[in-house]
């Protein structure tokens, strides 16, 4: 049975409860517009539904599927979908206000929304996997739309998920809608750039972050947790920056490598393999041994939760860049904030997935795509110029780059808010 969305406990143990400890710390910073600050503490709508699919057996099997949009003042919902077997109505709760926070802080003209299916996809044949997106997308399909609330690829998903929804979206209201989804493969309306545009972000504000503590990025050690798009991204990037990669973990195990890895050859092992298990290149290492890496740069890139405080005791990085969304549990944010080591949180850090998301969005509304260059420089440029205003903040107030990064976005999403007041 599901806990009422406003009364589920506040622990630092679930995301949710990550969440909302988060809003309460930035409370003392938003002057007036903290009496709305309920809103950011209330999701707006939230959907859970029933996907009854036929499996290749024959026989029928039921998943529990969600779309939450937690917030809609600036306008229409944007997040992933999420396709992985802990996937619940809390964990989607957090991830839809994260996203709330995240589109304002980079100034996107979206609210947050987030969705997901409780299975294990790769257990499901191509054609299971199709029949569960055109059925949860049927079943989401009254609240979802270009106006409305536009799904993007999250964990477990990918543009052909995209595809798929998108088509199944359009064949109900009788016309091709590109704009319902974002991630799409290029030749649907996809744009340029995407598919590593997250990684991109997490490079962007690491490479400011390095600047501004005075870490070269020329040798650097480069700690991943999580190898798909996100972590690969960005450890490409960073390599042809001269950092290199010491450790790396992924569902298939963990590698080391204090020499630093050859990532043209690890990547090739993740495409043939799916994972960097068997990737010869590098030391095999027990799991939790990946948290006391040597490494200058830690880039937590897979599930959220996963830096607890005793981990938070034991890291050697200097700063951490959060690829993935909730990494960071909040008791270990104050442990890393004590011991010196900078936090560059997930609602900037990641932001240039939803970005380049807004890229597409636009790109599909107008029906005229912008070249690959042009989309790296528009997102280099708004990603560096939000961290610049986050920056300030935080040196303002004397905070940490989190409560700063919440306290220009949850300002922004208050005053919206405010201005359009309470219908009816």
């Amino acid at each position: 049975m599901h806990a009422p969305l406003s009364y589920i406990t506040p622990s630092a143990h679930s995301a949710w409860g990550t969440y909302l400890l988060q809003v309460d710390r930035v409370l003392p910073y938003l002057g007036p517009l903290a009496r709305w600050s309920e809103t950011l503490k209330h999701p707006k709508r939230a959907l859970i539904v029933d996907v009854p699919i036929e499996m290749d057996d024959g026989s029928v099997r039921h998943f529990e599927g969600y779309r939450v949009q937690h917030n809609l003042s600036r306008g229409p919902g944007k997040g992933g979908v999420r396709y992985h077997p802990d996937v619940t109505l809390e964990e989607v709760m957090a991830l839809s206000a994260w996203m709330t926070v995240k589109n304002a802080a980079v100034n996107l003209p979206y609210g947050g929304a987030k969705g997901g299916i409780r299975v294990d996809p790769r257990q499901l044949s191509p054609k299971e996997l199709e029949r569960l997106t055109r059925r949860y997308t049927s079943e989401i399909g009254f609240i979802i739309g270009p106006q409305q609330d536009i799904p993007a690829p999250d964990v477990g998903t990918n543009p052909q998920i995209m595809a798929w929804m998108m088509d199944t979206y359009s064949m109900n209201i009788g016309a091709t809608a590109s704009g319902v989804v974002t991630g799409k493969p290029i030749h649907l309306g996809g744009s340029l750039g995407r598919v590593k545009a997250t990684g991109r972000g997490v490079f962007v504000t690491g490479r400011e972050a390095a600047r501004r503590i005075g870490l070269n990025l020329d040798g650097a050690r480069i700690a991943v947790q999580g190898f798909g798009n996100v972590g690969s991204a960005a450890a490409e990037l960073f390599t042809s920056a001269g950092a290199k990669v010491v450790a790396v973990q992924d569902h298939t195990g963990t590698i080391a490598n204090a020499g630093g890895m050859d990532m043209a050859d690890l990547m090739a092992v993740v495409r043939r393999d799916g994972g960097v298990g068997a990737f010869t290149g590098a030391e095999r290492i027990d799991d939790e041994a990946f948290w006391d890496t040597d490494c200058d740069i830690l880039i937590p890139a897979a599930l959220e939760g996963q830096i607890t405080v005793a981990r938070a005791n034991r890291l050697k990085a200097k700063l951490v860049l959060e690829g993935a969304n909730g990494p960071t549990m909040f008791d270990a944010d104050d442990v890393l904030t004590d011991r010196g080591i900078l936090v560059v949180p997930d609602v900037i850090c990641n932001a240039g997935g939803v970005t380049v998301s807004y890229f597409e969005w636009v790109q599909d509304f107008s029906s005229f795509f912008w070249t690959e260059d042009e989309i790296n420089v528009r997102l280099d440029k708004i990603m560096v110029e939000a961290l610049r205003k986050i920056w300030d903040m935080a040196d303002r107030h004397r905070i940490t780059l989190r409560t700063a990064t919440f306290a220009v976005a949850c300002e922004r999403i208050l005053m919206a808010r405010q201005e359009r007041g309470l219908y009816p």
